[in-house]
């Protein structure tokens, strides 16, 4: 399973640096929620990571100006990676969601949910591409591993 995470995850940080380079190529153009829907998933990466090594999070809808994105994402990914590789992830956490509503989870549960949230919001930013006339990154998983 640590595999598959480090595989998915290794996976996630490559296209998220790639349409951080799409944001900041094309930040004239964009949309006006690209940036703060990347924030957001860029923030629920580090709350997620948070609450599983039982840090302080940020808040969920903070937009982050794209000259940190870069190294938010990098942060991001090495705690990822710190888990992944630290923690068993068959173990369960108790966590409070944003409205203080407790709730417990497996860790690769957690992992799981994290790279789906990130995909699905990906995809979001890459229609708003396609609306605003800027060539989408392609970013399916199977383009990551024929390389």
């Amino acid at each position: 399973m640590k595999a598959f995470f480090q595989n998915t995850y290794a996976y996630q940080h490559h296209f998220n640096q790639q349409l951080i380079e799409q944001l900041i190529l094309h930040h004239q153009v964009l949309p006006e929620r690209c940036i703060p829907l990347f924030s957001h998933v860029l923030n629920a990466q580090k709350i997620w990571n948070a609450r599983i090594l039982g840090l302080p999070s940020s808040g969920v809808f903070d937009v982050h100006p794209l000259e940190t994105m870069q190294a938010l994402a990098l942060l991001n990914h090495q705690h990822s990676l710190e888990i992944i590789e630290g923690f068993d992830l068959s173990q369960s956490i108790t966590y409070r969601n944003t409205l203080g509503e407790e709730y417990s989870n497996t860790i690769q549960d957690l992992l799981f949910h994290v790279i789906n949230h990130t995909t699905h919001h990906r995809g979001q930013i890459i229609s708003d591409f396609r609306q605003a006339g800027i060539e989408p990154l392609k970013t399916d998983y199977v383009f990551y591993v024929r390389k």
